[in-house]
């Protein structure tokens, strides 16, 4: 009876185990060379952002903020949110619950979509925003930048996630080292620990802001310059930041404390065409093509383009 105890016992041990290890390899990504290279938006869609939901891609359009939504694995896709006159959508980003966030540039508002069926679940509006840039979401609330305005837009999170009302949003004004100047200032904004890390476009700098007072502090590059840049994207200690005119995605390697960071080099590609900002998964960069400086047409081509991680 003690054997066939311990044989049972063996079993189950080898179930769990096999349990265990099954899904961790079930989420290897793929050879990110058999993914598209390129993914088509719509003629004339005039994108800006981009966000990744585990192989879906999500993509906004300035003309009228409605969103494009593309499997990566094969590149197609269809339209997920309806445009409306009035709107735009720039920066974007899914939390953990499948709630698609979307910052309206210059409509002055922060939508909140289901990242599956698309329908709207809430809408924010700051009436004092100049351009509501870039997003991010932390565990206790979400962050957007006003790249005309010194300041931060924040919607705080409830319990488990839980959506606050419409009139829980307020602003935090920016102070420290960061001074706005003419032009577009505040841009593309992370999070790592206890902190933001955002970009100036116009002055080419970093800045680590405290999200409990605003207070900001420059990031030393060690020489090196991100002007233009736009998007963030941060995958551990690995900062991208995407640098629209200037064609590239410069990675950094970030220091302890975020006092520093080290250029590591540029990622480039000749299908690049003023790329705002990019997301990662299934083991590439995906940057989506603005190509400001293109007359804006209703059959002018707009794409998304397929990096590799590293310089």
């Amino acid at each position: 009876m003690r054997s066939h105890r311990r044989i049972a016992a063996g079993l189950a041990l080898a179930m769990l185990l096999t349990a265990a290890v099954a899904p961790a390899q079930a989420h290897h990504p793929p050879d990110s060379s058999t993914l598209p290279a390129r993914i088509d938006l719509p003629d004339g869609f005039r994108p800006e952002g981009i966000a990744s939901w585990g192989p879906w891609l999500f993509s906004g359009s300035l003309v009228d903020g409605s969103v494009w939504r593309a499997d990566a694995r094969t590149g197609a896709g269809s339209m997920l949110v309806t445009g409306q006159t009035g709107h735009a959508a720039t920066g974007m980003h899914v939390d953990r619950w499948g709630r698609l966030w979307v910052a309206g540039g210059p409509d002055q508002t922060v939508r909140v979509y289901d990242a599956r069926s698309g329908a709207l679940l809430r809408e924010y509006v700051f009436p004092t925003a100049g351009f509501i840039n870039d997003l991010v979401i932390t565990p206790t609330a979400v962050y957007a930048t006003d790249s005309l305005n010194p300041q931060l837009l924040v919607i705080p999170l409830r319990w488990r996630g839980r959506l606050a009302p419409a009139t829980a949003a307020g602003t935090m004004p920016l102070s420290g080292d960061l001074v706005y100047t003419t032009g577009f200032n505040a841009n593309g904004i992370v999070a790592r620990g206890h902190s933001l890390i955002l970009v100036q476009s116009n002055t080419g700098m970093l800045f680590r802001v405290d999200p409990r007072t605003g207070l900001a502090r420059t990031i030393d590059l060690g020489g090196a310059s991100v002007t233009n840049g736009d998007g963030l994207v941060l995958v551990g200690r690995s900062l991208y930041v995407v640098r629209n005119q200037n064609q590239v995605v410069a990675l950094f390697r970030l220091g302890f404390g975020l006092r520093t960071a080290r250029l590591i080099g540029e990622i480039t590609s000749a299908d690049l065409s003023v790329p705002t900002t990019g997301t990662v998964t299934l083991g590439a960069l995906w940057v989506v093509n603005a190509r400001f400086g293109v007359p804006p047409t209703p059959t002018t081509e707009y794409w998304i383009t397929r990096l590799p991680l590293r310089p």
